[in-house]
């Protein structure tokens, strides 16, 4: 490319210090933790984590479990505490940490930084390998944060106050830190595939992800899995121990559901020994060759040697790029003395909406579209309980893409100067989110169309709440981080919860027949939605006031 950007300012001959590769890495890799650390999407997904080191030690008289065997569970120890902690850490921050962590090269390929990566003598691996140590920082930091919750926790619940700091820590390293050493590494590897760098990424992942961490628990997974082989086989021989058959009873990791609060009986830790480390330790090591493996192809932000598909961003629903006219546009005729007379506020109004609905559609390929009518019309064909059990979530999930754009697009594609000057901040906004609305309108019609013919007074009421509540979600999240990931991340797992029978997060009324209790009431969904609503147009009308 062009000189070198470190022999600026330098006399000619006089070669630059270069510094020890470990400190090149490391100054990278903090300066990239720094970034992070101050965004908003990390402390979401920190508090959420701390929320789930709550449900992972629940009160002793408590109707739910995160680790338990059968009807049983260890008595809260520092190991059992630790232990529980730490795979419910494994669980959210190798799911949720993803969408955190990734996007790294790609700031520095918006922001310029990645033209100056080019011109120094930085080698890609290096770079990969400092994105790699960056993002594995950050994660380690809300397991840090986890870890810090865990003996709050055992001191709260009261059942054994005597700490074992040992006992505590070692399941956080041995079970929870290689899955997320392999998680930093994915993060890397899939911002250098074109294909996966953008929107369709984070769905892939959000897809795959839960596949391979229900796969990972099962015993002899490769590379120990999640680590459950030798805590299941430990948990097992405790109870044996007291004489307790279990039966057909099953040990389980996750969010469930008991009837009668747990038996607890007394359990002192899993026996990991030097096979199970060894695996875990090349677990990392594997991590750090994934994570270098793209300096086969990635061009390090060269354009003369990036393919054509990485001198744009990858285009689809959500994920299109901004385009750049060959030749500047032509400054507009001068306005006469006397402007004439304007529309309507309504007609006004109608032509903004149509406006911000052709932005915000245009990101949809045809087949997109011909995807989205198929799951209308099979809206129309389905009873109106199998649309709101099966078809309604289908088509709410679909796309995905195009609402996180709400709230973030001005932001991310540097149009914040530009919409500033527009008079009427708020009810651009509006528009906005009406384009929003009627995206999520058009594709649930089918099940509406039922609804009203079935005389269904009730759901047509969650159906309006969940139309009404998702692109005001995707608004109020879209504007307060400015950038699509949070929505995705957060409103995945809200979907994939509402879908698996979580009652009391069905915001669409996906589980109101199936004989599960009543999700929340289509008011409070709505209060929600406007509290959301509320929320998007503060935050815009405080950074207009600050801009002006």
């Amino acid at each position: 490319m062009t000189a070198n950007i470190l022999t600026a300012g330098r006399p000619p001959g006089l070669a630059p210090a270069r510094a020890a590769v470990p400190g090149r890495l490391w100054q990278l890799a903090l300066g990239d933790f720094r970034d992070r650390v101050r965004r908003p999407a990390y402390a979401v997904t920190l508090l959420a984590a701390v929320g789930l080191g709550l449900l992972a030690v629940p009160p002793a008289d408590g109707h739910w479990a995160i680790l338990a065997l059968g009807r049983y569970r260890g008595e809260y120890t520092s190991a059992y505490v630790g232990t529980a902690t730490a795979l419910a850490g494994a669980l959210w921050l190798t799911l949720g940490g993803f969408y955190v962590v990734r996007k790294g090269l790609g700031r520095d390929e918006e922001t310029g930084v990645g033209l100056l990566l080019a011109a120094t003598p930085l080698r890609t691996v290096e770079l990969l390998l400092a994105k790699f140590l960056g993002n594995l920082l950050v994660l380690a930091s809300m397991l840090g944060v986890l870890a810090l919750t865990a003996p709050a926790l055992q001191l709260v619940r009261g059942e054994d106050r005597s700490l074992a700091p040992v006992a505590l820590l070692t399941p956080f390293l041995a079970l929870t830190l290689p899955l997320l050493a392999a998680t930093a590494a994915l993060a890397v590897l899939f911002e250098t595939v074109p294909l996966l760098r953008g929107g369709l990424g984070n769905v892939v992942w959000f897809a795959c992800a839960p596949l391979v961490l229900i796969a990972g628990e099962r015993p002899g997974a490769p590379l120990g899995g999640l680590g459950l082989g030798p805590v299941a086989d430990s948990l097992r021989d405790g109870l044996a121990a007291r004489g307790i058959d279990l039966g057909g009873d099953e040990f389980s990791l996750g969010l469930t559901e008991v009837d009668t609060p747990l038996e607890s009986f007394r359990w002192d830790g899993a026996g990991l020994d030097g096979g199970f480390l060894a695996q875990r330790l090349l677990l990392v090591l594997l991590a750090v060759a994934l994570a270098a493996l793209p300096a086969l192809w990635f061009a390090r932000f060269d354009p003369a040697r990036a393919t054509p598909a990485e001198r744009r961003p990858a285009a689809g629903p959500g994920e299109a790029a901004p385009t750049v006219p060959a030749t500047p546009p032509a400054l507009p005729p001068a306005l006469p003395a006397t402007a004439p007379a304007g529309p309507g506020p309504g007609l006004a109004f109608g032509r903004l909406l149509l406006g911000e609905a052709r932005i915000l559609f245009a990101d949809a390929s045809r087949w997109w579209w011909l995807a989205a009518a198929g799951l209308a019309a099979a809206g129309l064909a389905v009873p109106p309980d199998t649309g709101t059990a099966a078809v309604l979530p289908a088509a709410w999930i679909w796309p995905v893409l195009l609402w996180s754009r709400l709230g973030s697009r001005s932001a991310e594609y540097g149009l914040e100067a530009l919409l500033g000057a527009y008079p009427a901040a708020r009810t651009r906004l509006l528009a906005e989110w009406a384009a929003g609305f009627l995206l999520t309108a058009l594709i649930g019609v089918g099940v509406l169309v039922r609804l009203v013919a079935a005389g269904d007074t009730a759901g047509l009421a969650a159906w309006s709440a969940g139309a009404l509540f998702i692109p005001s979600l995707a608004l109020a999240l879209g504007s307060l981080s400015r950038t699509h990931r949070l929505f995705q991340a957060l409103y995945l797992p809200l979907w994939y919860l509402a879908v698996n029978q979580v009652a009391a997060l069905d915001f669409m009324g996906a589980v109101r027949r199936s004989g599960h209790p009543a999700g929340p009431s289509p008011v409070l969904v709505t209060a929600l939605t406007v509290a959301l609503l509320a929320t998007a147009l503060l935050i815009t009308s405080a950074r207009r006031s600050l801009r002006d």
